[in-house]
């Protein structure tokens, strides 16, 4: 009996001990696709956005279409540094008698030309100065790692001020961004923004790192979040050597002070559509929402152009 007892306990502790290399490994996986520049080979592997569908196939080839397109239009290469000294590069695309100047923050694992390439032109067309600007830890910016607007959101700051010295006169400013770049622009709303900044346009932005993590280990890739939470929060900070989950969208709308347009496709299996309107719930600056029917992860400007462009109009005529 006491000889099966400690054949039991033996089991057990093996068993535990192979269940917490087993989390470790998957949680360090997670981690090094959500946060390392360079892709990790689990990170290769995983599909993360879940089902894909005929519609994400299409946008794929209009989104390498207008890439070429915006790429080859001629922007000015231009660099800055982020206050931890990272060195930042954008991409100036001035227009004749602008209007107004845009800051614009691309996605997760995404690039600027890929994300704007097609709404460029309608920006342009109506009187926007852009700057592109490329988001830490991709790309030609510097910086091993991404930090789902914990560090970006400083960075959107910076341009904005870049944009402001650059642009003389009273031209408004506004920040865009779209998915992890909408985030990225909604935190950086609780902050001192350059008194020029009129507006914020997030389209389909998440809440918080942990907010999009838990989703997407627990919904597209079938794992449970809690299990491995710890692990991932521990290797997280071991990594930045900060806790992003003190930044949260909500939390920083609270304290926002300039106007914001939120934009979400109702059929988003990214970043989905509740996110959105807990943003919106919590933003205390005056606020303007476009749900796009049938839309899913930044396609709401592919499924409806027409609707989206007349809401960036009325907002720009509401607060230019």
């Amino acid at each position: 009996m006491q000889k099966r007892g400690l054949l039991l306990g033996t089991g057990l502790t093996v068993t535990l001990g192979l269940g917490s290399a087993l989390s470790y490994g998957i949680s360090k996986g997670l981690v090094q696709m959500a946060l390392h520049r360079d892709l990790s080979p689990l990170g290769k592997r995983l599909r993360l956005s879940g089902k894909r569908t005929a519609m994400d196939e299409k946008k794929e080839e209009i989104l390498s279409h207008y890439a070429k397109k915006l790429s080859g239009a001629g922007c000015e290469a231009v660099a800055i540094t982020g206050r931890d000294g990272v060195r930042l590069v954008g991409h100036w695309y001035p227009c004749d008698a602008p209007k107004r100047v845009i800051v614009a923050m691309h996605g997760w694992r995404s690039a600027w030309d890929r994300d704007f390439g097609k709404i460029a032109e309608f920006w342009h067309k109506e009187g926007c100065s852009i700057l592109f600007a490329e988001q830490r830890g991709q790309n030609n910016s510097g910086g091993e790692y991404m930090t789902f607007g914990y560090l970006e959101r400083f960075d959107c700051l910076a341009w904005l001020r870049w944009a402001e010295r650059t642009v003389t006169g009273e031209l408004p400013l506004y920040a865009a961004g779209i998915s992890m770049g909408a985030s990225t622009v909604l935190m950086a709303a609780g902050l001192p923004l350059p008194r020029r900044v009129r507006g914020i346009i997030a389209d389909c932005g998440f809440t918080s790192a942990e907010a999009i993590w838990r989703h997407v280990v627990q919904n597209n890739l079938r794992l449970s979040y809690d299990w491995h939470r710890p692990m991932i929060r521990r290797l997280c900070k071991k990594t930045l050597h900060a806790d992003m989950g003190t930044v949260t969208t909500q939390g920083a709308l609270r304290q926002a002070t300039v106007p914001v347009l939120f934009i979400h496709g109702s059929e988003d299996t990214f970043v989905p559509i509740e996110m959105t309107y807990e943003n919106y719930k919590a933003c205390a600056s005056p606020k303007e929402l476009l749900v796009v029917p049938d839309a899913g992860h930044g396609q709401s400007y592919y499924r409806e152009p027409k609707k989206y462009e007349a809401a960036l109009k009325r907002f720009w005529c509401l607060y230019d």
